[in-house]
């Protein structure tokens, strides 16, 4: 199969955009995007607005105003692990599209952070590499 670069067209499935519920830490999210912005604070009450936002840009907006947990920049990106797994895990009509990828390069270019993955036996890989 041909390398993946970018979650658009058939490959939107693969974004944390993507309408799909994400179940993380006893709670459900409209998408892994509200999960992952959710994970950002201990404040329950916020953790409640984000399970509310259909919106995944407006999940993003809003995350971007909370205050950071203490430890978020050590715990990151295994939350963000944990979530995609979780989106995979739970949606099996999802799981089945990224199995249909096959050993693909998957790769999303985030504002100077190259996010790949790779599906190796029902296991999702992340790496966050640098440039």
């Amino acid at each position: 199969m041909s390398d993946i670069k970018g979650f658009k067209g058939r490959y939107k499935f693969l974004s944390n955009f993507y309408d799909s519920e994400v179940p993380y830490e006893g709670r459900k999210y409209k998408t892994a995007e509200a999960a992952f912005q959710a994970a950002k604070t201990h404040d329950e009450k916020i953790k409640d607005t984000f399970e509310l936002i259909y919106n995944p840009a407006n999940a993003k907006r809003f995350g971007r105003a909370v205050e950071l947990r203490g430890d978020w920049a050590d715990v990151k990106d295994s939350i963000m692990y944990n979530i995609v797994l979780s989106k995979f895990t739970h949606n099996t009509h999802l799981r089945e599209k990224l199995l249909d990828t096959g050993d693909s390069y998957i790769e999303k270019q985030i504002l100077g952070v190259i996010l790949t993955g790779e599906f190796v036996r029902e296991r999702v890989i992340i790496r966050w590499v640098k440039f």
